[in-house]
């Protein structure tokens, strides 16, 4: 499918745009922030040219602009220190926080900090220094980019839950259709098998014949088990792993070409799961089956199942042509494949069952091009 061939990119032309606009935003708001910083800079050297024209003021000079310069400031916290050393005026600062020289040199180190500091002059004479820090809307300015990044990340989170509700959702309408009809559609010729079972039985038809056709009749029921259980949630019992495994494999080996060479490797001890048979054998036959594909028919298929203290590990290996790394997880998603028949079906079931209905999970563990691929599946033990 097109779409799904060309997801990631799209996903990632997305992502990219969005980078992007994040980007500019972010700028631009550095770009106002530094805007605002230059105006408050400005009209505090205002206010050290106003107290200069104070300080050499007489009874003849006008001081109305002066002394309006001097009280407009009614944001920007400020102190103007003389040169000995001592407070000469404050502005904006609430006097409990500068009632003790340490509180008034740490408040100076802040104040240096944000802003370099205006010395006031007389002549060539420096009569005292105005040391300012960011007023208080400044200082929500900072944290503006903080609140939109959250606020972004809510927004993209709102758009991938609803996403993946749709995504679930209409998987859900598919493999419930499917199943439906799969049933529908094997139930009608099973009934016939078995009627014409009863008829070669009749007939003293060879036993060894009969029992191989009964064989794949009940593999039919097994399956039509199997898509009747994909609807609804399947009941899961406590089973030896290893066991089921077997019995898949015996399935799978005697039912495959000559040209597949089979190899089984698992501990001698039970290993209790919680496990749903018709599932998990299901779950197996699309890995081996998948193998098998790849492999066109010739190669080498090896399942070995290991156990850590509190998990089990099946491990499914091919010869096959390989997966690129860039498609591991791709190849589970509904509706991909790279063979021109089929409908990309088979390991995003495999994947459902694993993960979904029995809280496993399932990966591409290794793969080589040209030189085969090896699948993990990894299920909880249970202790009885």
């Amino acid at each position: 499918m097109i779409f799904t061939k060309y997801r990631n990119t799209l996903r990632w032309i997305l992502i990219s745009t969005s980078f992007l606009v994040v980007s500019l935003i972010l700028w631009k708001t550095y770009e106002f922030f530094q805007h605002f910083k230059d105006e408050e800079r400005a009209k505090m050297e205002n206010w050290s040219f106003a107290q200069t024209d104070l300080v050499n003021s007489n009874d003849n000079t006008n001081l109305d602009l002066t002394l309006k310069i001097l009280s407009s400031n009614k944001s920007t916290p400020m102190l103007v220190i003389n040169k000995n050393g001592s407070l000469y005026s404050y502005n904006n600062i609430d006097s409990a926080k500068i009632s003790t020289p340490e509180q008034i040199d740490k408040l100076i180190l802040r104040f240096k900090q944000e802003n370099n500091p205006i010395p006031v002059q007389l002549g060539n004479d420096i009569i005292s220094t105005i040391y300012y820090g960011n007023s208080e809307l400044l200082n929500r300015l900072k944290y503006y980019p903080l609140a939109l990044l959250l606020i972004i990340f809510l927004f993209a989170a709102v758009l991938f839950f609803f996403y993946k509700s749709n995504k679930s959702s209409d998987e859900n309408k598919l493999w419930s259709g499917m199943a439906k009809e799969t049933a529908h559609q094997i139930g009608t010729p099973l009934s016939s098998l078995i009627g014409w079972t009863e008829i070669l039985k009749a007939e003293k038809v060879d036993p060894e014949y009969i029992v191989e056709i009964e064989k794949d009749i009940d593999r039919l029921k097994t399956i039509t088990e199997r898509f009747s259980k994909i609807g609804s949630l399947p009941v899961l019992e406590v089973t030896d792993i290893v066991k089921e495994t077997i019995n898949s494999y015996d399935y799978l080996k005697a039912r495959s070409s000559k040209l597949i060479t089979f190899e089984l490797i698992t501990p001698n001890a039970n290993i209790p799961v919680n496990l749903n048979k018709q599932l998990y054998s299901w779950a197996i036959e699309n890995l081996v089956k998948n193998a098998i594909d790849a492999m066109k028919g010739r190669g080498k298929i090896s399942i070995e199942i290991s156990q850590l203290e509190a998990n089990v590990m099946i491990t499914i290996t091919d010869t096959g042509k390989g997966i690129p790394k860039k498609q591991f997880n791709t190849i589970f998603e509904p509706g991909y494949t790279t063979k021109k028949r089929g409908w990309g079906l088979g390991l995003s079931l495999t994947k459902r069952i694993i993960e979904e209905f029995h809280d496993g999970k399932i990966k591409v563990l290794q793969s080589e091009i040209d030189n085969g691929t090896t699948f993990q599946i990894n299920f909880k033990r249970v202790f009885l």
